[in-house]
């Protein structure tokens, strides 16, 4: 039996909690609800009760003794961290493509070169479950030391029936073996295969007439994604798998207007997408069309500054009433990062979000962004007792001093998994 925790006198205590529900918009962005002496009692996986120290203290006094009590004095206590875009589970690496691009090379030269996401489809390919197991939870264990608690993982990096499945199933293992919730989304539709090449639209009858319907039928997947983009799956093609996916109880994601222009942001209104990633070259009709319908934006600046790209329009973003979320984007070549704290501060310095927005985009509204927001994403009695205690004392220094990782403790599901 797991002993209560209570947790208390935080200097701020960042509960994310709001008087509306849903996915945070514009001046909701910066209310955090914030409780300074602030107390948590854990119990049995969730939260039992939120408050000031004196509240819990007469709430609890006569159970103090059942539980571990911690003093969180001068110190920041959040929801664990969410991040709602990552491609977590593939083989092998790709160091010497960040060598390639320091010498000149663009993306899109490195892939039709046969390197990027074909590079990882072929080492993910080799690659035995066993060891895709091995690898992913090396990774899950850096994003936990890094206070993320929850993590979307698509697939993708198989191109193929067989491997596709392969990534899926390994992401649902580490479901049950890995503390880290993981929430899964199928992305056959990441590039087309080599052997596919000039027959496209034979690879995206694959993708909507066979994987499409198996990952469907054995529940493997939420959500489903595609790579909208030039030389990738057009905005016609993007739709058509889009839609297949809405049949079998896929719910539409999409990798929008990341390298040009493409209608992206457009696409993910139309087909009613839960949220469009990326979006460095959204239009502003685009994002209109997304604020409108509620599409969550779920920004990526590591990605962009790891591949030396203006970053996507986030300021003006929330502004326009669309919904922001950000993700480290962890793959294996354009963000080979876990860090969520260096997120929040690129999202501050390079989309210009203020440090409370940038902390609402990693919490609530990326529990949003996956649909996990009834779970985590906020410090609210009954939920998931998933809560990071920080070296700091308040949430504008989790932006501030950058490139450190302050955190101190990580509980998820009520059991200290950090520290």
């Amino acid at each position: 039996m797991v002993k209560p925790v209570w947790i208390k006198h935080a200097s701020q205590l960042a509960t994310l909690v709001h008087e509306k529900a849903g996915p945070r918009v514009k001046e909701a962005m910066r209310e955090l609800g914030i409780i300074e002496d602030g107390s948590v009692w854990l119990e049995n996986g969730i939260i039992k009760a939120v408050g000031t120290t004196n509240e819990l203290q007469t709430k609890y006094a006569d159970r103090a003794t059942e539980a571990d009590i911690i003093d969180a004095t001068g110190h920041l206590v959040t929801p664990g961290l969410v991040d709602p875009h990552t491609h977590v589970a593939f083989g092998g690496s790709r160091e010497r493509e960040f060598e390639m691009r320091l010498e000149g090379a663009t993306y899109m030269e490195i892939m039709n070169a046969g390197g990027g996401i074909h590079a990882t489809t072929s080492m993910t390919r080799a690659a035995t479950e066993d060891e895709l197991v091995i690898q992913t939870s090396k990774r899950l264990d850096s994003f936990l030391s890094h206070g993320v608690t929850t993590v979307e993982g698509k697939s993708g990096y198989g191109l193929d029936l067989e491997t596709e499945l392969k990534q899926l199933r390994v992401m649902k293992r580490l479901q049950m073996e890995h503390p880290v919730d993981i929430v899964p989304t199928f992305m056959g539709a990441h590039a087309v295969p080599t052997e596919y090449k000039a027959r496209e639209e034979e690879y995206v009858d694959l993708i909507v007439n066979e994987m499409i319907p198996i990952v469907g039928k054995e529940k493997l997947a939420k959500f489903n994604d595609v790579f909208c983009e030039v030389g990738v799956f057009t905005p016609e093609q993007s739709e058509r798998i889009l839609e297949a996916g809405k049949l079998h109880g896929l719910i539409p994601k999409i990798h929008a207007d990341e390298i040009e222009p493409y209608e992206g942001a457009e696409l993910a209104a139309k087909v009613g997408a839960i949220s469009a990633e990326h979006l460095l070259k959204a239009s502003d009709k685009g994002i209109q069309a997304m604020a409108e319908q509620g599409v969550i934006a779920c920004l990526l600046p590591a990605t962009a500054l790891y591949l030396r790209e203006t970053a996507a329009r986030g300021r003006m973003m929330i502004d326009a009433g669309v919904p922001v979320a950000i993700s480290t984007d962890c793959n294996p070549g354009s963000s080979p990062t876990t860090s969520m704290p260096l997120v929040m501060n690129l999202a501050c310095i390079s989309m210009r979000l203020t440090p409370a927005e940038s902390l609402c985009a990693a919490t609530f509204n990326a529990a949003c962004a996956i649909q996990m927001e009834d779970k985590v994403g906020s410090l609210e009695v009954g939920k998931q007792a998933d809560l990071v205690l920080w070296n700091i004392k308040n949430y504008q220094e989790l932006q501030y001093l950058f490139g450190v990782n302050h955190v101190k403790t990580v509980w998820k599901k009520g059991v200290k998994v950090v520290g």
